[in-house]
């Protein structure tokens, strides 16, 4: 496919035709300075502009020059970055009215950013009519963020009402080049602990588990965090008040001083451009080497941080034109960390150097634990390939098959070892009920668990034996039991909390092994040949209830030859949705896919 990728900012347009196939842009228009004096090139090239200078003349006048190079005619659908999806988006969606509608709505979260993107979102419908309309969103890949890192230490009430959390940015480009890392590791990104550090004008860090963001330094707005180009990033609060009272500043004047007039512009004096400021740094200028120490010393922080929460990790990213390119910044914040396996080849890292050809490239030495790698980014082409998928999807059809839905009680599974210390050397589980995966079933043996707090008992136990120990629990369930428990899919139990369980014979102390399973869906082969998806793939489900439609999104899909058709939620999920065991579920399916159920049928 060949998508026309759009990114419309407060004061540039940037658009691009992307060939899916070849990963390339084969046109390209950027419009920058749109507000005062525009500078419009197409393909590197300058184009004069002589009318007159606001956002939807000039918004208009690029449009045209994209409808009229004979390139626009392969186009088949337009991706536009949205940068705020809120809490409605954790996927990139085709764009309806209710979708601009939303968009519309969450102008006053990013009132910089989401007003142009609808701008160009409607001028594309104009230009375009027939084409159909992608948003990607910066916000969406870090959904996954759970509740305690989203939330701001404030009256929750006033938070709730102002929609006041940590939402996160970057995420385009945070999933991108950990799905790059995956590939050129040939590892699984679900087997994968990532670090991911995107350093460039704008600067975040995010934490990516086993394919899931689960932390990341923007929050509200673009803000918080690593110190940036022109932000401030993290500050305490109290300056606010104290250069309102002390400074006689009004809030757009403080305002401005931390979005435009802080981080390495403030520290350093001489602008934003980190390799000016190394430079200067060299040649004696002590404010610019403020500004490096302080930029590598919040970043270093951060990513200790971060191995932290995710118990230890696997692959320490750089991308972005800062963490792309420069060479010493990557050494900075490396050669302290050895103590976390970070060990950074001083070769590679000033030798080695990325390019269209080399997206990727590593500088780890070959001793090192963790592996280091820089990564070029490429935004567009990330939004050019979530496009095609959404624009592929078709939807749903009368003939598509139903997914059956079980909600899972909590439960255990257990190992040769640890059955024989429950109920005595080489005991066999017996047969409560069989249940609906083929040779599983519900025994009739229950243990007691105990956790920091209380103890739940009478929890079953699921055979056959399992190669590792693993107690399935909701999220009452973990308050309850004072454990702090990871989504995590099954048989992922690396670094989780232990539990220990009481049977009728003895007390088995688990080192880890509690979860709370990820919502899932097991497929048999042809069940997955059907829908179109692939082991681990991540997927959306709707439920088809005229009272209370709803869909589940970021579903785990599991094939074995093993398995039947089902997917499991747990309690806590099944109770909210009001869903029992028994009702069905609709996989939105690509053509490819509709196409031969339909022929079947």
């Amino acid at each position: 496919m060949q998508i026309l990728v759009i990114n419309c900012g407060s004061s540039s347009i940037k658009a691009d035709i992307i060939d899916t196939l070849t990963k390339k842009s084969i046109f390209e228009l950027d419009a920058e300075r749109i507000n005062t004096s525009p500078e419009i090139t197409i393909n590197k090239n300058l184009v004069e502009y002589n009318g007159e200078i606001n956002f939807k003349n000039i918004l208009q006048f690029c449009f045209q020059k994209i409808k009229n190079d004979e390139l626009s005619n392969s186009i088949v659908g337009i991706g536009h970055r949205v940068v705020h999806g809120g809490d409605v988006y954790q996927q990139p969606v085709l764009i309806d009215e209710h979708v601009e509608k939303i968009i519309e709505d969450l102008c006053s979260l990013a009132p910089l950013h989401n007003p142009a993107n609808l701008a160009g979102i409607q001028e594309a419908k104009e230009i375009f009519p027939s084409l159909p309309n992608v948003a990607v969103f910066d916000t969406a890949f870090h959904q996954t963020i759970p509740n305690r890192a989203k939330y701001y230490a404030i009256d929750k009430a006033i938070a709730d009402s102002l929609k006041i959390k940590r939402y996160g940015f970057h995420g385009t480009s945070h999933k991108y080049v950990a799905e790059k890392a995956s590939n050129f590791l040939q590892t699984d990104l679900k087997n994968l602990r990532i670090i991911s550090c995107h350093l460039g004008n704008g600067a975040s860090v995010c934490a990516i588990e086993y394919g899931r963001s689960v932390e990341t330094s923007m929050g509200f707005t673009p803000i918080e965090g690593l110190l940036m180009g022109s932000r401030s990033g993290d500050i305490d609060a109290g300056i606010i008040f104290h250069l309102a009272k002390k400074g006689n500043l009004s809030l757009e004047q403080i305002e401005e001083l931390l979005n435009k007039k802080s981080g390495l512009t403030g520290l350093s004096g001489i602008g934003n451009d980190m390799r000016d400021i190394i430079l200067q740094a060299e040649n004696g200028n002590e404010n610019c080497r403020l500004a490096i120490q302080v930029f590598t010393h919040r970043l270093t922080k951060y990513i200790g941080a971060y191995a932290a929460i995710m118990g230890g990790f696997d692959v320490l990213l750089f991308t972005g034109g800062i963490g792309e390119n420069a060479v010493e910044i990557r050494n900075r914040v490396c050669q302290k960390m050895n103590f976390l396996g970070i060990d950074l080849d001083d070769d590679k890292n000033k030798t080695e150097k990325l390019s269209d050809e080399k997206e990727v490239i590593n500088i780890s030495d070959e001793t090192s634990r963790i592996k280091i790698l820089a990564i070029k980014t490429n935004e567009e082409l990330a939004i050019a390939l979530e496009s095609e998928k959404i624009i592929q999807e078709k939807n749903k059809v009368n003939c598509v098959p139903k997914i059956p839905i079980a909600v899972s009680a909590r439960h255990v599974h257990v190992t040769r070892e640890t059955l024989d210390i429950l109920f005595g050397k080489d005991y066999e589980l017996t047969v409560f009920k069989n249940l609906s995966q083929p040779g599983q079933f519900a025994a009739n043996e229950m243990v007691t668990i105990v956790g920091t707090k209380n103890k739940i008992e009478n929890v079953r136990i699921l055979g056959p034996i399992r190669p590792k120990n693993q107690l399935e629990i909701s999220r009452t369930d973990e308050f309850f039991l004072g454990i702090d428990a990871p989504v995590r899919d099954s048989g992922n139990v690396a670094g989780t909390p232990g539990i220990t369980l009481i049977g009728a014979k003895g007390t088995a102390i688990l080192k880890e092994g509690v979860i709370q399973a990820w919502r899932h869906i097991h497929m048999h082969p042809t069940d997955a040949a059907i829908f179109g998806v692939q082991d681990k793939d991540i997927v959306n489900v709707d439920i088809d209830d005229d009272e209370r439609p709803l869909t589940f999104k970021n579903v785990l899909i599991r094939v074995s030859d093993k398995f039947k058709l089902e997917m499991h939620i747990d309690t806590d999920e099944g109770n909210a949705a009001q869903i029992k065991s028994g009702e069905e579920g609709t996989l939105m399916l690509s053509e490819k896919a509709v196409s031969l159920i339909v022929k079947n049928v």
